[in-house]
């Protein structure tokens, strides 16, 4: 979740440049921006979910719902709020609110997993290494087929 924040915050802070370079960005540049927030979001939510021992049809609603989720704090960050204490309530009861319903469709383990996600304490580096071990484990094994 931090990740993806800083992504964005990366994104937005390249766009200030780009604007304090005497020149605003175009709109193919602020388009690649996006397109590559985006896709960024989404391996990143694709690593996570290779963590849950969920089937297929529940990832899909877990995905359905921390897409949303980003989403919606994505629009909370970009919010003017008068004081910086109403956007950190509005982001704990967004947290708090967002995924109740999930809880009767999956195990508590992978709920537990999803609020880590919510808290920024996803370790992606760990998943993305494990991926890359196994495929290699699968690669030596094919090859002594």
């Amino acid at each position: 979740m931090k990740k993806i924040l800083l992504l964005s915050f990366t994104i937005l802070l390249s766009l200030n440049i780009n604007a304090q370079s005497n020149r605003e960005p175009t709109e193919q540049e602020i388009a690649k921006y996006e397109r590559e927030a985006e896709e960024r979001k989404e391996e990143y939510i694709g690593n996570f979910l290779t963590t849950l021992e969920a089937d297929d049809f529940q990832k899909q609603i877990i995905k359905l719902n921390i897409n949303s989720f980003l989403d919606e704090k994505m629009a909370l960050l970009k919010t003017r709020f008068e004081h910086h204490l109403d956007r950190d309530a509005a982001i704990k009861n967004l947290e708090d609110t967002h995924f109740l319903e999930l809880k009767e469709l999956i195990s508590e383990d992978d709920m537990a997993k999803i609020k880590v996600l919510i808290k920024g304490d996803f370790n992606e580096k760990e998943v993305v290494k494990k991926k890359k071990k196994n495929r290699k484990k699968e690669k030596r094994n094919k090859n002594k087929d």
